[in-house]
């Protein structure tokens, strides 16, 4: 890697260090995503003594419940101020588990390292897909386990940023939408004939805490990452402002549909390593 290449990749880390760091996710994983973990580590088969790694852990989501089982768990993620989170919340269910700041494309753990390597919503926003698949295949051991779960391009999450896209900057060059982890063909693309036993299914979060669309658009805006840092670049717009708050409330409403509950679609993944 060449000084320049090296350079680029830190600021395109640091760039998305901070989106992260914005808000609070970690109450939208307590609000939102918080059935996800469990559902995670039941398909991937995680029992005591199970080595893990829970790649781009966020607050714990997934490290958290795998630690319950038993499992010696490593947390990762590139953002510390959400890994001191987790570690607080591990305190409060009694658990201890390994929190590690690391960068989903260049894991610092050795290689076959790991019974299974798991992420839960997480490693899809790495920006560069096939570096952050070949990491996971890379540090899990043979015959072990890799378990995924990452918002559909078709589902809720997925409209919706398609909905805030034409409010935020271009990507740098090369990075991928995250979504494109929602479908099975270019998981199984990406994970190549590195692994067997690939299994992918379509199933639907239910989420029922927004009273209306409303309300979850003014939760995001208030606490998710990659929205307050749509609004930020268009703060001094108030048109495109009040533009993005109507079309995210529409999304919500649309998803409601009158009811007090959306469906959010989201393809859970497990296979072996070879």
């Amino acid at each position: 890697m060449t000084a320049a290449t090296k350079a680029d990749r830190t600021a395109e880390e640091s760039k998305h260090r901070a989106v992260w760091a914005l808000g609070d996710y970690s109450a939208v994983a307590d609000a939102v995503a918080a059935p996800l973990g469990p559902i995670l580590v039941r398909a991937s088969g995680i029992g005591a003594g199970d080595r893990v790694l829970d790649v781009a852990a966020g607050s714990g989501n997934v490290a958290i419940p795998a630690a319950l089982t038993g499992a010696d768990v490593v947390a990762s993620d590139l953002c510390p101020d959400l890994l001191d989170r987790g570690q607080a919340i591990a305190r409060t269910r009694g658990v201890k588990l390994q929190w590690l700041e690391a960068n989903a494309e260049a894991l610092p753990c050795e290689s076959d390292g790991f019974d299974a390597v798991l992420s839960c919503i997480g490693v899809m926003f790495a920006p560069h897909h096939q570096r952050a698949a070949d990491e996971l295949v890379r540090v899990c051991r043979p015959g072990g386990t890799i378990g995924l779960i990452s918002w559909t391009p078709e589902g809720f999450v997925g409209r919706m940023f398609a909905t805030m896209k034409p409010y935020v900057a271009a990507p740098p060059p090369g990075a991928q939408p995250a979504t494109m982890w929602g479908e099975s063909d270019y998981v199984r693309a990406l994970l190549s004939d590195r692994v067997v036993e690939f299994s992918a299914e379509r199933r639907v979060l239910q989420v029922d805490c927004f009273a209306d669309g409303a309300a979850f658009r003014d939760f995001f805006k208030a606490n998710y990452g990659p929205t307050l840092a749509a609004y930020r670049g268009i703060a001094d717009q108030p048109e495109r402002v009040a533009a993005l708050d109507t079309q995210l409330a529409e999304l919500g409403d649309r998803y409601l549909a009158g009811s007090s509950t959306m469906e959010w679609e989201y393809l859970l993944v497990t296979a072996r390593k070879r």
